[in-house]
């Protein structure tokens, strides 16, 4: 007795056509696969492998398996008795890149919020043209703009002449070359990736809710906080991505508005390169920040899920 094999039935011709077009899809994302892999991960797998290698006498590193530039970033070892203990410096430049980079974020919502609200509820007409206004800064280089907020910071800058002018101090306010100043420039600087996402969610927004609100008596601040805030969420949880991700990575405003005395974790990446001749330690440093990062936009990911789960 012959037991009948499996049947296959024969293509349609929808199928087909899918198949090819999923070919097709394969074939025109070949080159962008290959320049992600290559331009990529390619140097990302080589800062992994140098972040497990022994320092170079000179520079570079030795092909000597290690844990120690990993151990570094939090504990140092006692020259003396060899006993490990807590990396002072280290643990203040991460307190310090957290701490600015998450009010640098709060600035930015603060300031963001608002911006994006009043755009959202112009005519149609006209959000263009104030769209077009927020992302006249990303035509100049960062460097220039962070050059340009040096010159209203500095002590013979715009804001301390016009207090001088005004009678309100004396003497300038020495605000350049300290974390306020690093704070005003990252705020600045960044402050166009958190108004975007907040005028996408605001002008998705129906306004005829907050008239709902006002009409049960509701206090414009109870509309904020139960109707607004809550349904805007997502673009709040996407600017703040957008802003503390690259203020907790970034190199040139710390550096310039800093002045190499307020290092922040970008900075601290760089001494290692550099003068500090530690690759292995700047490896480690740079895969933790990647590390944060990712988790970040996991989070992000997850969030928006959600979100799109409720609805």
């Amino acid at each position: 007795m012959s037991v009948p094999g499996p049947t296959h039935e024969p293509l349609t011709d929808e199928a087909r056509a899918l198949a090819r077009q999923t070919r097709r899809s394969w074939l025109l994302s070949t080159p962008a696969l290959m320049l992600l892999v290559f331009a990529a991960s390619g140097p990302l797998l080589i800062v992994l492998v140098y972040s497990f290698l022994t320092p170079g006498d000179y520079s570079g590193v030795k092909w000597e398996p290690t844990l120690d530039a990993w151990i570094s970033i939090l504990f140092s070892v006692d020259i003396f008795d060899g006993s490990l203990g807590l990396a002072d410096a280290h643990l203040s430049i991460f307190w310090r890149s957290v701490s600015l980079s998450v009010l640098t974020t709060l600035i930015t919502f603060l300031l963001g919020f608002p911006t994006a609200y009043f755009i959202a509820t112009r005519a149609p007409s006209q959000r263009n043209m104030w769209l077009f206004l927020i992302t006249i800064p990303f035509w100049t280089n960062l460097l220039i703009r962070t050059f340009a907020i040096m010159e209203v910071i500095r002590n013979n800058g715009l804001i301390n002449t016009a207090l001088m002018k005004l009678g309100l101090i004396s003497e300038p306010i020495q605000i350049l070359y300290t974390d306020t100043a690093v704070l005003i420039g990252m705020a600045y600087v960044y402050l166009p990736l958190m108004v975007l996402p907040l005028y996408a969610a605001l002008e998705r927004f129906d306004f005829r809710l907050v008239e709902a609100g006002y009409d049960l008596y509701a206090s414009r601040w109870r509309v904020l906080r139960k109707v607004i805030l809550p349904l805007v969420k997502p673009g709040i949880v996407a600017g703040s991505i957008l802003v503390f991700m690259p203020s907790l990575g970034a190199f040139v405003t710390p550096r310039v508005l800093g002045g190499g005395k307020h290092m922040m974790i970008g900075s601290f990446i760089e001494l290692q390169f550099g003068q500090g001749r530690n690759w292995p330690l700047g490896a480690s440093l740079s895969m933790l920040l990647l590390l944060i990062v990712g988790i970040g936009l996991i989070f992000y990911v997850r969030t928006m899920n959600r979100e799109k789960a409720h609805d």
